[in-house]
């Protein structure tokens, strides 16, 4: 007697998984959908998917799905070539170096002009108070 396995790529989920990934590949207008049915036929299923939609940030991102997937942008699956890996594998690292570099470049860009900005805020005030004494004290 042989018993059959589970072959799928994908883990069983629950019904509460099932629902929570078919509305995530719809993305977030199904979620707010289902919010206001939720509050149309029984307020309390309503107030839950609200509660859950905030607790899990759903509410506040672009997509739904990006979260789900975003783990595995920073891995990839090998192609069964060592040397294409390999090159894949430096190509990328040297990409988020060059991305590092630049985030650090637009962050020294944006230190100098604040720099700058505080600089001549300062030499207007020094001005100022100059011309201030400059003039004396008003007699009324």
């Amino acid at each position: 007697m042989t018993t059959a396995t589970d072959t799928t790529p994908f883990p069983r989920q629950s019904w509460f998984g099932r629902a929570e990934t078919w509305l995530d590949d719809r993305g977030k207008g199904a979620w707010i959908a289902a919010m206001v049915l939720g509050f149309i036929f029984f307020w309390p299923v309503g107030l839950a998917v609200l509660a859950y939609m905030i607790w899990s940030k759903r509410m506040f991102n672009g997509n739904c799905s990006t979260r789900r997937w975003s783990h595995a942008a920073h891995s990839f699956k090998s192609s069964g070539n060592s040397a294409f890996d390999a090159y894949k594998a430096e190509t990328l690292r040297r990409l988020e170096e060059e991305q590092t570099a630049f985030e650090a470049f637009l962050q020294r860009l944006r230190d100098a002009k604040d720099k700058s900005e505080f600089d001549q805020f300062m030499d207007e005030r020094a001005r100022t108070a100059r011309t201030d004494r400059s003039e004396g004290p008003v007699e009324i």
